[in-house]
């Protein structure tokens, strides 16, 4: 065998030896872990110290979200407000009292669009930069944070969100308190206090049809916590409490 046989046939079987490889090679799974890691989506903030981030979705509501607000400044506690656009547009003053207040305001689209597979991009771009439009317009700061409803999230969602410069948060699995339900408010009340570590993202919200069980239950559960020693910030304190943490360990974030 000559040797530009020999090459042909090496260079055949290392095609051939790639190919196999790549054939039986485990297809990307675009988990919670996937874009954790890529930093895409935030579930939750794991801090050193006792912080706990409440946030409060679908508002704002005349009653409920008045209501919220009085109790967090009551206990000093800062929470994160993902507004509906629609609502924002018709209850300005709620939307600017949450921000005079020290709350974080950010958006959750205008009318509640599901990012599901019949999504458009445009739709759904559409959804969030009305929004965003209708939370200015309050005379409250563009918002930085954006909550897909229902938590709903596939790449197109972040490639929105990327987009118009926006970080995508959920919440922690852990802290899904289900407020929307009315499971009762002992159910709620038990959820976020038998559950509760550093670094939390709780989920409730500040608009429930019918009679709200997230009032009763924060009259609960933020002396409770406050005793425990958390204290209660907004979801951009809580990022950046943890950028400080990596940088003093010398850890990268991405």
């Amino acid at each position: 065998m000559n040797l530009k046989a020999a090459r042909t046939i090496g260079l055949f079987t290392l095609i051939l030896m790639l190919g196999t490889s790549s054939a039986y090679a485990k297809p990307v799974q675009k988990n919670r872990q996937y874009y954790e890691e890529r930093g895409e989506i935030v579930w939750e903030v794991p801090t050193h110290d006792k912080l706990i981030a409440l946030t409060f979705d679908d508002g704002p509501d005349p009653v409920q979200t008045s209501q919220i607000l009085a109790l967090l400044k009551q206990y000093q506690a800062k929470g994160t407000f993902f507004v509906l656009g629609k609502w924002a547009e018709k209850y300005p003053e709620l939307v600017m009292q949450e921000q005079q207040e020290g709350h974080e305001v950010a958006n959750h689209t205008y009318a509640h669009t599901y990012a599901v597979k019949s999504t458009a991009k445009d739709k759904f771009t559409q959804d969030m930069v009305a929004a965003e439009q209708s939370i200015t317009a309050a005379g409250v700061p563009r918002p930085l944070l954006f909550r897909p409803p229902g938590g709903f999230y596939n790449d197109m969602v972040i490639d929105v969100a990327k987009q118009k410069g926006y970080t995508i948060v959920l919440w922690s699995w852990h802290q899904d308190t289900r407020d929307w339900a009315s499971p009762g408010v002992a159910a709620i009340t038990n959820k976020v206090l038998k559950n509760a570590r550093n670094g939390d993202i709780v989920l409730f919200h500040d608009k429930v049809e019918g009679r709200s069980q997230t009032v009763a239950a924060l009259k609960v559960i933020l002396p409770k916590l406050q005793q425990e020693g958390y204290r209660f910030v907004t979801v951009s304190e809580l990022l950046a409490v943890k950028a400080k943490e990596a940088a003093k360990d010398g850890v990268s974030l991405k």
